[in-house]
Formats: structure tokens, sequence, C-alpha cells
């Protein structure tokens, strides 16, 4: 059964930008510490910096005792948080199993041993309180939406994806039943195989047709702060395949791991880059510190968990909050007028081994096409290309249609199917220009391409000999152009750092078979090639280059950026405004009828670049002319360009 469909009534209805609440009175169990008069404060504090909404939590050990039994002064508690909710102009989003939190597990006392999806008595308790829930509560005018759970995986641990879904829906159907008509969504954490690899039974592929949006959680730790700050963004692409809206779901970070300075400029860079990757909505982990509980789990074991807040334990504003407030700002403006995310014309590859386990196909593997998508797409945003996710799944059950980007990429290509392949070739002989790097793999099983029709679509013969990788030897690998592609002529040249295993650390010996050698590398050999394919072309890269960058710390800015704007450059991609800066990532919405840029000062350093544009003039938010851009350090602008949209 489907849910309602939100998005049926426009998404979100106002800014969807707030935090994850637990009062500072109790943190979990605030509901048995309830203090009215504190949440009013710690709910004005938010109103006044531009929060619109909240993510509240049912306590799953206090609101249910016993089995079905609702405690009737936990109810009473969070209905008059409703009320304040309300009083303060902001909204929520309750939560229903809780269940996980801040590191620890919180059972029931009566729940035992049962299994939380498979265990049809238990199940149905779940349901049972999801429906008394809602039935007290679902007319409220301050509930925005429903979540099922949080972070479920962490919980119940990994389900099959038959048993997970159906628990899914059976929720569903209950918050339903009880007359509850807004948009829900399971609360995950979308950490299922689509995003990263690991199957733990939550497919986004299996849910999003249950649910009204999909809300990723993104807590990562990184050897590169480029890959650090993107994390967010990435991860709002990687949910973008299924045809729902995304919620930047959980965000943040323990000021116990950050200056105050540096916990601005991430909080800066997660909203902004992921606002260019699609999200729609925003809620920071979390309200407040929690100081005066020390001595409360989980606070004891897990100490760091009490000072993720944008408050502190007295309710003053932290920095992050203060980014919130500013992030705010700019989604009202770009609210009035109306936007979107400007229609990708370079569309990376997610292969279709990625997303379904195989026998023969370990983890390992995903992980490696994870590292590898993620490079490329930071690649793709440092040339300010127009860059979005596309599931060779999807494409392959689309057909043999007319090539719907420009350019694709297909990073570190060791996995294309079959079908795959022969799309991707319809695809260039459509008029795309397609683009794939060669990956031996990073393990010794079935090292080599499982690429088919290698030769014929690249126009090379393959020097490859079984079960031997050629080694790279060299410690860099420059690519010396020959021929000119997009922007770079002949006698350019590009030098890659060399990274990975014994195993990935390989390069593909080929001879021209047709194909134009575009370059070559430091000993001669063919290094990009290019083979015209009816309309379009199939272009080869013989380096691992994106995985290469992967595996090393602190790579980026790394110059694969160069190589992929020129390929755009020579595909016809539109990039109305760019800046030829590594440092600098500028992306593109649409906002009402003007074109609106939003430039990312990636770097520590305070940069000053040049503005590439399609001829128009470019405007700052408050009209005037815009000649070159400045940044201080992680700092973020937003530009206009004068005149329609290109």
């Amino acid at each position: 059964m489907s849910s309602v469909a939100a998005v049926d009534q426009g998404w979100p209805q106002e800014p969807w930008v707030g935090v994850n609440f637990w009062s500072r009175r109790g943190g979990p169990r605030m509901w048995v510490n309830y203090d009215r008069d504190v949440v009013r404060q710690e709910l004005a504090v938010l109103a006044e910096h531009g929060c619109t909404l909240t993510r509240s939590f049912c306590y799953w050990p206090d609101f249910v005792p016993r089995p079905e039994v609702l405690d009737e002064d936990v109810m009473a508690c969070f209905i008059d948080f409703l009320d304040l909710h309300q009083q303060a102009g902001i909204r929520t989003i309750p939560t229903f199993i809780v269940g996980h939190m801040s590191g620890a597990n919180w059972d029931p006392v009566w729940r035992g041993d049962r299994d939380l999806y498979r265990d049809v008595w238990l199940v149905a308790q779940q349901a049972w309180f999801v429906a008394e829930v809602a039935g007290q509560t679902a007319a409220h005018p301050a509930i925005a939406a429903w979540l099922l759970s949080n972070e479920m995986p962490l919980y119940g641990r990994g389900g099959d994806e038959a048993s997970v879904t159906s628990w899914a829906r059976l929720l569903i159907q209950a918050l339903r039943s009880a007359g509850a008509h807004q948009p829900v969504s399971v609360g995950d954490g979308a950490w299922g195989i689509e995003a990263t690899g690991n199957d733990n039974g939550f497919s986004l592929r299996r849910l999003s047709p249950l649910v009204d949006f999909l809300g990723p959680h993104s807590y990562p730790m990184s050897d590169d702060p480029v890959r650090q700050m993107l994390a967010g963004a990435f991860a709002c692409e990687l949910c973008s395949s299924f045809g729902k809206p995304v919620v930047l779901e959980e965000f943040g970070l323990s000021s116990d791991f950050v200056s105050p300075d540096n916990a601005a400029h991430y909080y800066r860079q997660v909203l902004h880059s992921s606002l260019l990757a699609g999200a729609r909505g925003w809620l920071a982990w979390n309200n407040c510190d929690y100081d005066d509980l020390a001595e409360q789990e989980p606070y004891t074991h897990h100490p760091f968990e009490m000072h993720f807040g944008i408050t502190d334990s007295a309710g003053r504003p932290k920095p992050q909050l203060g980014e919130l407030a500013r992030f705010s700002a700019l989604l009202s403006e770009l609210t009035d007028a109306g936007w979107e995310r400007v229609a990708s014309e370079v569309a990376l590859w997610v292969p279709e081994l990625f997303e379904h386990t195989e026998p023969s196909w370990s983890l390992i593997h995903r992980g490696d096409v994870h590292a590898n998508l993620y490079q490329s797409y930071i690649a793709a945003r440092e040339a300010d290309l127009p860059v979005a996710l596309v599931r060779e799944r999807d494409l392959v059950a689309a057909g043999a249609a007319p090539a719907r980007a420009k350019l694709y990429l297909l990073p570190c290509a060791k996995l294309v199917t079959a079908p795959g392949m022969k799309l991707a070739m319809t695809l260039a002989g459509d008029g795309a220009t397609v683009f794939a790097s060669y990956f031996a793999g990073s393990q010794p099983g079935q090292r080599g391409p499982w690429m088919p029709w290698l030769e014929q679509a690249f126009g090379v013969k393959q020097r490859l000999r079984y079960g031997v990788v050629d080694p790279i030897g060299d410690a860099e690998v420059t690519l010396e152009m020959v021929a000119t592609l997009g922007e770079l002529a002949p006698g350019t040249t590009i030098t890659f750092v060399v990274g990975g295993n014994d195993n990935a650390r390989a390069y593909l010996p080929v001879d021209p078979d047709g194909a134009e050698v575009l370059a070559v590398d430091g000993r001669g050999r063919p290094a990009l090639l290019r083979q015209p394919t009816g309309k379009g072309a199939m272009v080869l890269c013989t380096y691992p280059i994106e995985h290469m960058a992967a595996q090393r710390p602190g790579a980026n800015p790394e110059p694969t950026w160069r190589l992929y704007s020129a390929l755009a450059t020579a595909a016809g991609v539109s990039r109305p405004l760019r800046v030829e800066d590594p440092r600098v990532m500028v992306g593109g919405l649409s906002v009402g009828e003007r074109d609106a840029f939003v430039a990312l000062n990636l770097s520590p350093g305070t940069v000053t670049a040049g503005l590439v544009t399609d001829g128009r003039s470019v405007l700052s938010a408050d009209g005037a002319t815009v000649s070159r851009l400045v940044l201080a350090p992680y700092e973020v602008s937003v530009l206009y360009l004068a005149g329609a949209g290109g």
C-alpha cells in the first residue's frame, strides 16, 4: 500500500530546516522529566534562528511500559509538547520506534528476545503503538510528518529485505488507519545496499513506493577534508534515484571533536552542498548539549554524545545555530520564487552490481564501487559539472531511449553488465559521450575488467595476461595530450599520484584498433583513447584515476577534474557559470525565472577566482555586478546570472 504522496501537495510547504530534539531536561528520558518551561525556551531559541521544524522521539520504554498500555502521563506531556510547537510557530516529525538512540539500544522490559521484524506478536505491538499515538495526535496542526523508527538497522540489526519491507508496510498501514494523512518515511538512515553497498534489508528501491520522502543520516569520518565536507551531499545523491524527495534527516558533529570555527565551516558546507545535491529538508543533530545529564545513560559511556547541540547546556546558541539561521534565510528567499535543481547533463553511472548481492561478489568489491563513485562525484563537482547519479538497472529498464545526458561517467568500470554495456554503446551512438576508466579491482580474485566487448566498444586491442596485473610501477602517472579534447590542447600534461594496493595499482595495456589516441603516458603508451560511435563517442582511460585518488589521504583537489571538464566541453555540456579552480565548487539552481549559483570554497585558504560565463553578467544577491569571486576559507556565496536562463 502506498502512502499519501506529499509531493502531490508541493514539497515542502515551507522550508524544512531544523533539528532533532531532546530537551536538556532529560535527553531521551525527557517525557518522565518533562519541564514545559524549558521546552518552551528551547523552541523559542530555535524559532528565533529560523528553524521551522523539529524531529521528536517517542521513547518506546516510557511510552509503552506494558504491552498495549500507553502511558497517559507521557502522552499528556507529548501533546503539550505539540501545543508548545504550535505556539512557537514550529512543526515536528514524531518518530515512533526508539529503540536506538545516541549509541545505545533501549528495549521495553517486555520485549524479551523477540525479533523486531519477523515476530508476528512484536510487529503487532509496534503497529498498535503507531496507531495509538497517531490516533490521538494526527489532527494536531504541529505534526509535519511521521517516521517509523530511529536508525532501525542499529536496533533490530540487519534483516532480510522481504521481512523489513513487510514490517514497514504494516506500520504505515497502521498509521494511515489511525487517520494520519501527513508524509511518512522509515527513519532508517538510508543505509541500505543502494546507498552503501551493505545489504541490511532496508532497500531504498523496495521502500520508496511506500514512503513520501527518503532520509539519509550522515556522520562521516574521513582522511580527506573535501570528502568529509561533501559526504552529506553524496548521501543525498545516492537517495535521489527513487522518485521521492530527499531530506537530510540527520547530520552534525560533537563539539568534543571539532573547534567552534570548524564546526561552523562544516555546517555551512554540508547545508549548501546538499542543497545543490537536491535535498529538500535539513535536520541537524541536535538541539542542545546535555552537561547536566553526565550521570545518565547513554552519556556515561558515550560522553561525546552530550555535545552535539546547536545550543549549549544553558540554551546559548553555538556557531552551528548561526549557520542554520543564515541557511534558513536563504531558503526563505528561494521558496518565495520557487527553486529546482538544474537539469543534469552529466550522468554518474551506478553499476547494477552495486545494489544487489551475488554469490561471488563481496562487500569489499561494493565498497570499492562506492569509493570510486564518490571520488568521481567530487571531481565532477570540482569541474562545476551539472552531475547526477543514474543507476544502470534503471537505464537498462528504460531501454534504448535517446541519450538523456550528454556525458556519462563510468569511473573505474570493472563492473558493467552485458545489457549495460550494450546500452552504453547505444547511448554513444545516439550522441552522448561515454567515458570509462580501467580498474582491475582491489582483490586478487578475478582481477581485470568485468566489461564485455571492451575492444569493440573502445576501438582497442587489449594486451592483458591472464591472472597477472600490469603494475603501474611509478609513484606518479603523467598523461600528455597528443590530440585536442575540449580545452586540453596537444602538449598539455596532467599528472596523477598513484594510490591503491598491489592489485589496484595496475594499468590496461592496449593498442589502438580504430580509436584515436588522445593522450599517452610517460612511457609513450596509449592512456586516453576516443572511439567515434554513431553521433557520439566512447572514451577510455587506461588508468584507474578515480580509485588512485580515493585511496589517498588528503588527495583533493586532484587533477581528474581537468579531464572531466575537457570531456564535458567536448560533449557540449552547458555550464553557464563556472570557475577554473578546483578549490571552488559552483552549482546551479533554477530560482523562478532566474539562474542562481551557489559557490563553495572547499579549502582552508582564501580563494580569488575568475568567473567563466555564457556571456551574461554575474550579479550578487543585492544586484551588484561581480567580476571575480573572492571567498574566505570555507565560505559560500550565492550569485545570479542576468537575464533569462541559458
